[in-house]
């Protein structure tokens, strides 16, 4: 067995190494949402930085790093909730 984990070995590191495409930049993604509505307009800017896996982002928000990485669809929810609904006032 030994022998033929070492043969395995070597024919691995014989192998050209994998392409996985180019690296993505630091920062993925860019949202900056301003709010018209109510008493003072409100913008809230969302930054998606690199992170270790292609599908998740390190989110910061107006300048404040969040502690763990987030998705699309968290991401997405996240700028759902920060604005508040108002009633009609015309």
């Amino acid at each position: 067995m030994a022998r033929w984990r070492e043969i395995q070995l070597r024919q691995k590191l014989e192998m050209p190494a994998p392409y996985y495409g180019p690296e993505p930049p630091e920062i993925r993604r860019r949202i900056i949402v301003e709010d018209y509505d109510g008493p003072e307009t409100t913008r809230h800017e969302i930054i998606l930085h690199r992170s270790n896996r292609i599908d998740c982002y390190l989110v910061e928000v107006d300048g404040r790093m969040l502690p763990d990485r987030k998705g699309w669809s968290s991401v997405l929810e996240m700028v759902r909730k920060a604005f508040i609904r108002v009633g009609a006032f015309w």
